[in-house]
């Protein structure tokens, strides 16, 4: 088996609740969680409304 191309190095830590905070390699950072109907659905009401991270992916290729 080959050696990977790339290796994405990412650190994930709970800040409180479905809130969490991703500390990239390169040293920025991004906050995500819920919002909208998955928040509805799962009654989240106490929740601060975040993008979700396959928001972050969707954005990320451009769609």
């Amino acid at each position: 088996m080959s050696k990977p191309f790339y290796e994405a190095k990412a650190r994930i830590e709970k800040v409180e609740g479905v809130h969490r905070r991703a500390t990239l390699e390169a040293g920025a950072t991004v906050e995500f969680g819920v919002h909208g109907a998955i928040k509805e659905h799962f009654r989240l009401t106490d929740a601060e409304d975040l993008p979700l991270p396959v928001d972050y992916v969707v954005a990320a290729t451009g769609a």
